[in-house]
C-alpha cells in the first residue's frame, strides 16, 4: 500500500504561483509513476501531470504546459507540482496519485491522496 497526502493549496490571485506537495508513505515509491490530477466543481477529474520514477519521463496536459512543473524527489518521497500564471479555470481540488504505468489516464492510478484546493481569483 502507499499513502498519499497532498498539501500547499491555497487562494491565489490570477498569475500567482503555488507549489503543491505530495507526500507518500507505503511501499518503496521509486516503482511508481507519480500523477497528478485535478477536479473542478461539477466536472470530472482530469489529468494534470505525470513523471515516472526516475523523473526522467514527464508528460501534461496542454492546458498546463509551460506554466506547471513536475518534480519528485525520491530521497523524501515527494513529488511537486510547482504552479506558476495560475489563471482562474485552474481552480480545481488537485489529487495525487500513484500508478504502476506511463498515462494520463486517471482509472489505471491505483492509490490516491485526499487533494488540496487551490482557489485563484481572478
Amino acid at each position: 500500500q502507499v499513502q498519499l497526502v497532498e498539501s500547499g493549496g491555497g487562494l491565489v490571485q490570477t498569475g500567482g504561483s503555488l507549489r503543491l506537495s505530495c507526500a507518500a508513505s507505503g511501499r518503496t515509491f521509486s516503482f511508481y509513476t507519480m500523477g497528478w490530477f485535478r477536479q473542478a466543481p461539477g466536472k470530472e477529474r482530469e489529468f494534470v501531470a505525470y513523471n515516472t520514477w526516475s523523473g526522467g519521463s514527464t508528460y501534461y496536459a496542454d492546458s498546463v504546459m509551460g506554466r506547471f512543473t513536475i518534480s519528485r524527489d525520491n530521497a523524501k518521497n515527494t513529488v511537486y507540482l510547482q504552479m506558476n500564471s495560475l489563471k482562474p479555470e485552474d481552480t480545481a481540488v488537485y489529487y495525487c496519485a500513484a500508478g504502476l504505468i506511463q498515462t494520463p489516464n486517471p482509472t489505471n492510478y491505483v492509490h490516491w491522496g485526499q487533494g488540496t484546493q487551490v482557489t485563484v481569483s481572478s
